[in-house]
């Protein structure tokens, strides 16, 4: 083993090399012949030089030693920096630990491992943090409106790399995620708005791009690397060029629906063909649609209203020069109008007095055609009120005729004879019959109802210009009349057929069977009171004379509306003789029994 202390083997084979060097030296200067003195001089200059190159070889080694030690300390320094930027964990604790124990080429090998592999973490950490914050910057500057110059915003992009750890990493995209949402339903909202803009501008006719590239020119999306601005600025303008549109919308559905009112008014007046009528059947079909149901395209647009109105303009000058045409078709209607409802029109629009008013000159056809309008407006509501009272009179009307028709039947003398059609007419008497004796119902109901009416309104009710309550009335009266004179026939009758039977049992005398009439008057001839045939009316009157049942009808001499032949609602006039079957039947069997009984004469 070495002893300790001693010099190094590298000195000792110096100091040898040395002395072996300068024992030659000496040797040749021996040889030489120099001098003592010269010699000591020169041994002195040789180790002066020795001494002088030491030093610098020691100074050398300093200057080393120094910037070993520095790049150890800046190795050592830049891992710190690096590690509480990038917060990692303090890995270089046991190199510190073993600072004294190794050299410093040895620190500065352990160092620069952990400094090159940080330095690409932070490197690879630097870049996440760059297009992070990249990105949010980005969206902040769609957000914000001002994102649209292409490559400037990476230029201005600061990091602060004193802090690159995770955790801010992780904040950082946690707000880009944040933003990403963000911009996601702002896209989805400026989308929406688009599509409705596009609808809107569509249904109205107007150009769509230069709408949306009034609000921003990068909602026209023509080009693919441009990005759909987001701003709040974008979204107020989308927001008021809806508003402006719906406004407009609304402005031009109002006035569609006037152009389209006035185009049905005239076409009806006018008559229109479905030809002429199906040109505007798209703008038509605005009308009475509500705001969400029109959306075909161009329906509303300046060009479609323009020809909806030009051909309004149309109807307009056409309808000048046919205005007379027109109000007498217009008054025909109010009359139709007032005979089904069995009201007397205003005599002051008569087609006779319009007709000569128009060609005078003296009252103007659009004036006299809105009067007569207003004149329908009023007859139909007049009508609707009445309604319900006309139904009511056309139910008494129908009872009436069959009351009239069970009179007939009554008076047939083949009734009951069995032929095609007998059962039928036999059930319609029994339900004439149960109907004719709701007729007294009928009447006081009706006037009730009438006399209400009268009330709320404040006026009579009119019928064909005829107070109804009053027509009732004498049907009333009439009613009960005949109903008297068929009370006063039936006992004039009873007391015939007693006088007769009377005559028959005194004198036994009796007509001819071949040539006695029969009480159902078939031949139109009745026996007076002495027993000899006189010549009698198929049918007399009853009551009155003329004796009829006063029914609106017979008022007005018009059904349904319509002229008609002037009727008569009394029931068919009864022979003074017709009697019921029973009664017939009984009459002649006592006659008959009587004629065989009593010879004949001779």
């Amino acid at each position: 083993m070495k002893e300790i202390g001693s010099p190094p083997s590298c000195c000792i084979r110096s100091n040898c090399a040395f002395d072996d060097s300068l024992k030659d030296l000496q040797q040749l200067w021996n040889d030489i012949g120099e001098n003592e003195g010269d010699k000591d001089r020169m041994i002195s200059e040789l180790e002066m030089q020795c001494l002088q190159l030491y030093r610098r070889k020691i100074d050398e080694a300093a200057n080393v030693k120094a910037r070993l030690h520095q790049s150890v300390a800046a190795k050592e320094a830049e891992l710190a920096t690096l590690m509480a930027s990038l917060a990692e964990p303090d890995n270089h604790l046991r190199v510190n630990s073993e600072k004294r124990s190794i050299s410093l080429k040895e620190k500065l090998a352990s160092v620069t491992p952990l400094v090159e592999d940080l330095r690409k973490k932070k490197e690879e950490r630097l870049r996440k943090f760059t297009d992070t914050k990249a990105q949010i910057e980005k969206i902040t500057r769609e957000i914000s409106g001002y994102g649209y110059n292409n490559g400037e915003e990476e230029n201005t992009i600061s990091l602060d790399e004193a802090d690159l750890s995770l955790r801010k990493l992780a904040e950082y995209e946690t707000h880009l995620r944040t933003l990403q949402r963000e911009k996601s339903e702002r896209l989805q909202k400026v989308l929406g708005y688009v599509n409705e803009v596009h609808s809107l501008c569509c249904v109205l006719g107007i150009d769509f791009c230069k709408t949306v590239s009034e609000v921003h020119p990068s909602l026209q999306g023509r080009s693919v690397e441009q990005t759909t601005n987001i701003s709040n600025c974008t979204l107020e303008g989308l927001e008021r060029a809806i508003s402006q549109l719906k406004a407009e919308r609304n402005s031009r559905i109002l006035k569609v629906n006037d152009i389209v009112s006035s185009l049905f008014e005239l076409w009806n007046l006018m008559d229109s063909s479905n030809e002429e009528r199906n040109k505007f059947s798209r703008i038509a079909s605005v009308l009475g649609s509500s705001e969400c149901d029109i959306s075909e395209p161009g329906i509303l647009s300046n060009e479609m209203i323009d020809q909806a109105s030009a051909e309004v303009e149309r109807l307009n000058k056409l309808k000048a020069s046919r205005m007379k045409e027109l109000v007498l078709k217009k008054r025909l209607e109010l009359e139709y109008i007032c005979r089904m409802a069995h009201i007397v029109p205003d005599t002051s629009t008569a087609a006779e007095k319009s007709s000569v008013l128009i060609d005078s000159g003296m009252v103007d056809p659009s004036e006299l055609l809105v009067n007569i309008e207003e004149q329908i407006v009023k007859a139909k509501d007049e009508a609707m009120s009445r309604r319900e009272i006309m139904e009511r009179i056309d139910r008494w009307l129908a009872a009436c005729e069959e009351e009239s028709w069970l009179e007939e039947y009554n008076q047939d003398d083949n009734r009951y004879h069995s032929g095609r059609g007998a059962h039928i007419n036999l059930k319609r008497a029994e339900r004439a019959r149960v109907t004719v004796t709701k007729i007294p119902a009928m009447i006081d109901n009706l006037i009730n109802r009438t006399l209400t009416w009268e009330d709320e309104k404040g006026k009579p009710f009119l019928y064909d210009g005829e107070r109804l309550v009053s027509i009732l009335d004498d049907y009333k009266l009439s009613r009960k009349q005949k109903q008297e004179e068929k009370r006063r026939q039936r006992d004039q009758k009873k007391l015939q057929d007693m006088r007769l039977t009377e005559k028959e049992a005194k004198y036994g005398s009796k007509p001819s069977p071949r040539k006695s009439p029969s009480f159902r008057k078939s031949n139109g001839y009745s026996v007076n009171g002495n027993g000899s045939i006189i010549s009698s009316p198929r049918r007399s009157s009853i009551g009155c004379s003329p004796s009829e049942l006063l029914t609106p009808r017979s008022y007005s001499g018009r059904e349904n509306g319509f002229l008609e032949e002037m009727r008569r609602l009394s029931t068919a006039p009864s022979n003074f003789v017709a009697i019921s079957k029973e009664d017939t039947v009984s009459t002649y069997t006592s006659i008959c029994g009587s004629e065989v009984s009593s010879p004949p004469h001779i």
